[in-house]
């Protein structure tokens, strides 16, 4: 018995020290977390040649390989990026390595070695449980140095990210989260278990996270040196929740899965999945009748998130019930949302591309024009819910008429979708561009779908052109995507004074 508590009394004189070695000290902990200052260029998609600058603030932990992580939204459209040290005043001039503006995700660099002198890279946990404790790092409004709220782990689901308007598995948390904490770590046993990306201001303490296993996701998909992003799964489906529909489709009354309801023209997997399947598990993982699936014991969130895990070009394992018979595929996963979409995902670091055509404005409907305008254009709703195909890619429009005497009577057209130029029909903005500015034909003749024509008399749109730019203040006719394609040979680009 001596020798008992002698080795009891050993044991637990190790213990603290075996621990204090595997978790970073508060102070070695706070002096990994950064202040994100970013001057930031804010695009006018309604008047796409015209921006403000502004000023934005957010927070950000260094990692391994003298990187810090942030969220994307923290460093989207800048100009200049800063970052200071906990406890310094210092700045220190940075540049982003990476963004994926799918996961709200941001990579820095500081070229100067200095800034990350004496900082000890702070390492990514598991995700953590139900009711774990968290303390989220940042700085937000409301002073200048550094603070720490603490939570716990509310729930974990499939959410939807503000910033991309994806959905992707998100951590709730209860801890205080305000402007200026996006992109700071959240930290439970001195490991990073979530990024803040943002919280719901009207209701008491809800915030979400990026987890650990999306940020994983961002970081392999990093490691050939290119950001591909997290694959879609190009299939639409429903729930089978339904009892008649159950029986429709040859399942038993405690059968799961999710019913085809159709597979998109450009996503790979037409000839291996058809409309009338039901995928009943992915990757070896049963799917239930409400389209989800368990990630652990008894949690369950949307089953797309086993096909997420995985890098764009690999494949996943589904088993398909077709006519009463189960089948076994692999299933490749070529494309992601934004490639699906015909107005896809929000666009950032990049100016709205447009042009304009005496007096006539056109750009493409992008989904950061149409969450301002669809509301009292309800016409392009149909359009941001479908997706691309071979003969359609882009929806393009006209987006506003300046007035001008070579315009009257079309003033009152705005956010106006063509279907054709010329009778022919328009694939994406680019064709729409080529069809109008170096086409030879005297008239342009813009129809939409319900077959509305407008007509443009070439000879006085060119005529009118640098006097139309003048009187409006616009410097150039196209944006600079479009300069860079030699556009000025066709007399329409920059305005001379």
């Amino acid at each position: 018995m001596p020798y008992v508590r002698r080795f009891v009394t050993f044991f637990f004189l190790i213990f603290p020290i075996w621990i204090y070695a595997v978790t970073p000290s508060e102070s070695s902990l706070r002096s990994a977390i950064v202040k994100v200052y970013t001057v930031v260029k804010s695009p006018n998609y309604a008047m796409p040649w015209s921006s403000s600058i502004q000023q934005i603030s957010g927070s950000g932990a260094v990692i391994e390989g003298d990187r810090i992580l942030t969220n994307a939204h923290v460093v989207a459209n800048r100009t200049f990026i800063e970052v200071q040290r906990y406890g310094e005043r210092k700045r220190y001039i940075a540049t982003v390595e990476a963004v994926s503006h799918q996961l709200d995700l941001a990579l820095l660099k500081v070229d100067d070695p200095l800034f990350f002198k004496g900082i000890e890279p702070l390492k990514l946990g598991k995700l953590p449980e139900i009711e774990q404790k968290v303390s989220v790092y940042g700085f937000p409004m409301g002073g200048d140095t550094l603070s720490v709220t603490a939570g716990v782990v509310s729930r974990i689901e499939h959410q939807r990210y503000v910033h991309s308007g994806e959905s992707f598995l998100a951590i709730q948390i209860d801890a205080a989260v305000n402007p200026g904490n996006s992109g700071g770590p959240a930290i439970s046993d001195g490991k990073i278990v979530g990024v803040v990306m943002e919280g719901i201001q009207k209701a008491q303490n809800i915030s979400y996270l990026v987890p650990t296993v999306m940020i994983r996701h961002f970081l392999d998909d990093l490691k050939d040196g290119h950001l591909d992003g997290v694959p879609a799964f190009a299939v639409l489906t429903q729930p089978t929740e339904n009892p008649a529909l159950k029986r429709l489709y040859h399942l038993g009354s405690h059968d799961g899965g999710v019913l085809v309801d159709k597979v998109l023209e450009m996503g790979g997997l037409q000839g291996l999945i058809k409309k009338g399947d039901v995928i009943t598990a992915i990757d070896g993982h049963p799917i239930q009748e409400d389209a989800t699936v368990a990630f652990r014991k008894n949690e369950y969130t949307n089953f797309e998130y086993y096909a997420q895990l995985h890098q764009l070009g690999e494949s996943i394992r589904l088993t398909l019930l077709r006519d009463g018979t189960t089948l076994h595929i692999k299933a490749p996963l070529l494309k992601t949302a934004n490639q699906l979409l015909l107005v896809g995902t929000y666009r950032y670091d990049k100016m709205p591309s447009y042009f304009i055509f005496g007096g006539y404005v056109f750009s493409p409907l992008t989904r950061n024009l149409a969450v301002r305008v669809a509301r009292s254009h309800i016409d392009l709703i149909p359009y941001i819910e479908d997706f691309v195909t071979k003969k359609r890619r882009e929806v393009t429009l006209m987006l506003r008429v300046l007035p001008s005497a070579i315009s009257r009577g079309d003033y009152g057209y705005l956010y106006w979708p063509i279907a054709k130029v010329n009778g022919r029909k328009v694939v994406d903005f680019h064709d729409l561009y080529r069809k109008i500015v170096l086409s030879n034909s005297p008239t342009v003749i813009l129809e939409n779908k319900m077959g509305t024509r407008i007509v443009i008399d070439r000879k006085e749109a060119t005529k009118q052109q640098r006097a139309i730019l003048r009187r409006y203040n616009i410097e150039y006719a196209e944006s600079p995507d479009l300069r860079l394609s030699g556009s000025e040979k066709a007399g329409v680009s920059k305005r001379q004074d």
